[in-house]
């Protein structure tokens, strides 16, 4: 399958202007795209995730995430300041490896980008929920009397029927895309401030309360095995998702102004000062209230997400039980109106990931299209407001199932595995291409590319591995969904097959 039906990269460039996207956004929108793809479900919700695998430990696991997707996004600048088209690692691979490879690839990024969209949902709603349990709404109601009923606001797998809310938010942001690229970046880039704002809040207060105990013992559960989804390398690979988004900045490569310089800035730049607030908010997370994980009958550590933790978190006010953790901890702290004041900054600004997140599906589906491998129906654009209407509004539906149904560590694994996979295959393309294609210009290089691009396909497949077994055979029966849809609609109808390209 490797090196089948690959599209010249002249060729990707001059089908992207035969039915492009309107080119509109700059360097500081792109960044802050970036930032606000980055700082969400998985700074403000993942937190107690990590823990519950990790312990403190999950410091670590914060670096390790760091380190793996710097080194991707290395890889992901040289790539799409060389191809500023739509479709993100999807396009890259048809122009380095080919036809088949790429649909793996697109077929991925599905969970990565829609998953995550619905991950980010459930983070919200975890923070609505627990802002309207302790908002008494300025005296006009007792707390807790806006509180939706327990099985409104958790899925089956917590013991809940239909998480309410984080079905109508998706729904609403799909809405919103429809109006367009511009007016949803000028909300956006709100959005990321009030996000920053309320880090910011939480950085001043947890970090000088930080005590020594806390962070003992360091490791509960040790490092972790492969397939064992626990412990710093399972940490590490949930925590991975907090990361995620600095790469649905290329995904926007074609409605970019001058991509060639903006689209580097845009990725390593959101993912630098991402970094920094991680942290900074992991520390003071830890080091203020403790995150030791809720251990089973047998002294092991209970897999979050399952309704054995649901059990044990039952009326307790550990941080790894927290849906809403660096409310929780201002409020342990004896910060309530500051910790409610969290809470609704993340009400406000978690939508603008839900928002990159279908953002970028959408485009990567609306590239898929163009080239025939999915219906050129779904790529039409909107009369009046020169979107993709019917790729918005099928993704947006199927984002709101997800987040009504799961809860949010496995949507974050699934999205993960997606994720990964994706940047495994951009590092090998940089590679490969370096090899095939010297002398074509590149705005941005890679740097030692092969030292980097290497450690980041050990650092992507290792934490890959670590996902957990369920996760894993999701993924994989998902890409052999993929495969027999390709053999039996794209293979016959895509345009590089039925153009001049030799098969």
């Amino acid at each position: 399958m490797l090196f089948q039906r690959v599209k010249p990269l002249d060729q990707i460039l001059a089908t992207a202007e035969k039915k492009s996207l309107k080119r509109q956004l700059g360097a500081l929108q792109l960044t802050l795209m970036g930032v606000g793809a980055i700082i969400g479900t998985g700074i403000f919700v993942l937190t107690a995730e990590a823990g519950q695998k990790a312990g403190p430990g999950m410091m670590v696991a914060f670096v390790i995430a760091a380190v793996v997707c710097a080194l991707a996004a290395l890889a992901y600048a040289e790539l799409a300041s060389m191809i500023p088209v739509a479709g993100s690692a999807y396009t890259y691979t048809y122009g380095v490896m080919g036809e088949p490879i790429a649909w793996i690839v697109g077929w991925a990024l599905v969970l990565e980008y829609a998953i995550a969209a619905g991950t980010v949902a459930v983070g919200w709603s975890g923070y609505m929920n627990g802002l309207l349990m302790h908002t008494d709404l300025f005296g006009l109601v007792q707390p807790g009397a806006l509180a939706l009923p327990e099985a409104l606001r958790v899925g089956p797998y917590e013991g809940g029927a239909f998480n309410l809310l984080a079905f109508g938010i998706s729904l609403v942001i799909a809405l919103l895309l429809l109006v367009g690229t511009s007016k949803s970046a000028k909300v956006n880039a709100i959005l990321v401030a009030i996000k920053i704002v309320a880090l910011t809040a939480f950085i001043v207060i947890a970090v000088p309360a930080a005590k020594s105990p806390n962070f003992h013992p360091f490791t509960p559960n040790g490092w972790g095995s492969p397939l064992g989804g626990i412990g710093v390398l399972g940490a590490a690979a949930s925590i991975f998702f907090a990361y995620v988004g600095f790469d649905a900045v290329s995904t926007a490569a074609e409605e970019t102004k001058n991509p060639n310089r903006n689209i580097p800035i845009g990725l390593i730049g959101s993912l630098a000062i991402c970094t920094v607030f991680y942290l900074l908010v992991g520390y003071g997370a830890v080091g203020s209230v403790g995150s030791q994980p809720m251990l089973g009958a047998d002294g092991q550590a209970l897999q979050p997400g399952t309704l054995a933790m649901a059990a044990a978190c039952e009326g307790s006010n550990a941080l790894v039980c927290s849906k809403e953790p660096l409310a929780h901890v201002l409020r342990m702290l004896g910060f309530p109106s500051i910790g409610n004041l969290v809470g609704l900054a993340a009400v406000l600004a978690l939508p603008s990931v839900i928002l990159v997140m279908i953002f970028g599906q959408t485009r990567i589906f609306f590239t898929m299209s163009r080239d025939g491998l999915l219906p050129g129906s779904l790529s039409k654009l909107h009369p009046r407001f020169n979107t993709p209407h019917v790729l918005t509004m099928i993704t947006g539906v199927a984002v709101s199932l997800f987040a009504a149904l799961f809860p949010v560590g496995k949507l974050a694994a699934i999205t993960n595995s997606g994720t990964l996979f994706a940047f495994i295959m951009v590092s090998i393309g940089v590679m490969v291409l370096r090899v095939r294609d010297p002398l074509r210009p590149r705005p941005f290089r890679t740097p030692m590319v092969w030292v980097i691009c290497p450690l980041a396909v050990a650092g992507c497949l290792m934490l890959f591995l670590n996902l957990g077994v369920w996760t894993l055979e999701l993924f994989f029966g998902w890409a052999v969904i993929g495969i027999a849809v390709y053999l039996l609609y794209g293979r016959k109808r895509s345009h590089l097959a039925n153009g001049t390209e030799a098969d």
